[in-house]
């Protein structure tokens, strides 16, 4: 539910996500569940977060690329800014599986780090954060103005992602890149007005806490266009292809099948998000589903 806010072609009363995790919340989802199940390969079930990361050092926005892979605790971003740091062995950071990865470190907090980690716990800092490298990426787009853009580093990843997929058959498309701090306003309260406060928290995130602000997030459509921001969607043959291939490019599922009490949001298959080759491939081959848990932190099930 990093799709925290629908851009210019999804309205509130559009059927998405948001509408799939109030149906779960409200216990009548069985049907829905049942089919994501089907779908869903077997080996997607939650494992408890451990610790809480306290993350050390700042990026820098000139430092030359580098291909990010964890490390105890981080600093800065894949293939964009920032320098390596060191951790001490006592960090609550050296507890999580990426303590035990060799590479780069890079920060949690700051929103310029492939690795910054964006919940109902962790607000963006500062809330209003705008990528300074915003571009459109070279791929189909079924979005318009600024929810066709990315950070650039995203966005290159995202084009040999589609090229590779369109070689193997299969057409990505591009439904929800960037959302800006006053998008992300405007939908929610929207959420607020018609539904109340208490139900917004379900359908859409709060301002300065939504991964798309970031520019490392974005939300993938099928090239036949079915199934969007809907559970079916995992059937499609996008999401199919890109839950085995993407981290390949460094891109995760961010909001995994019956993760919800760790990440906040129910299953979106449609959800990618950028952290890096290593680290998405060192996710996979240890089995760690969230970046709370990989990165040792808190669960982070409801706004605090």
């Amino acid at each position: 539910m990093c799709q925290n806010a629908p851009d210019a072609a999804e309205t509130p009363e559009s059927p998405s996500r948001r509408a799939f995790g109030r149906v779960v919340a409200a216990g009548a989802a069985f049907a829905a569940l049942a089919a994501l199940a089907a779908c869903t390969p077997e080996g997607d079930t939650p494992a408890p977060a451990s610790g809480t990361g306290v993350p050390t050092g700042s990026p820098s926005p000139t430092a030359p690329p580098s291909t990010g892979s964890p490390a105890a605790a981080p600093t800065t971003a894949d293939a964009g800014p920032g320098p390596a740091a060191s951790a001490s062995a006592s960090s609550p950071a050296a507890s999580s599986p990426a303590a035990a990865a060799p590479g780069r470190q890079y920060s949690l907090t700051d929103p310029a780090s492939p690795w910054v980690v964006v919940n109902k716990h962790r607000p963006l800092s500062p809330e209003a954060f705008v990528p300074a490298d915003l571009v459109q990426p070279a791929v189909r787009l079924a979005a318009s103005r600024e929810a066709a853009l990315l950070n650039s580093t995203t966005a290159a990843a995202a084009r040999r992602m589609f090229d590779d997929a369109a070689a193997a058959g299969v057409v990505l498309v591009l439904a929800s890149g960037y959302r800006s701090f006053a998008t992300q306003s405007a939908t929610y309260n929207s959420y607020v007005d018609s539904r109340g406060r208490a139900e917004a928290d379900t359908a859409s995130a709060r301002p300065g806490h939504s991964e798309h602000q970031t520019g490392w997030a974005f939300d993938v459509g099928d090239g036949g266009g079915a199934c969007s921001f809907q559970p079916c969607f995992a059937e499609q043959p996008a999401a199919v292809w890109a839950k085995a291939n993407a981290h390949r490019f460094g891109f995760v599922v961010r909001y995994p099948w019956m993760f919800h009490e760790i990440t906040g949001y129910y299953y979106e298959p449609w959800h990618l998000r950028y952290v890096g080759i290593e680290a998405a491939a060192d996710m996979r081959s240890r089995g760690v589903a969230t970046l709370e848990e990989y990165f040792g932190l808190e669960p982070a099930p409801a706004y605090l």
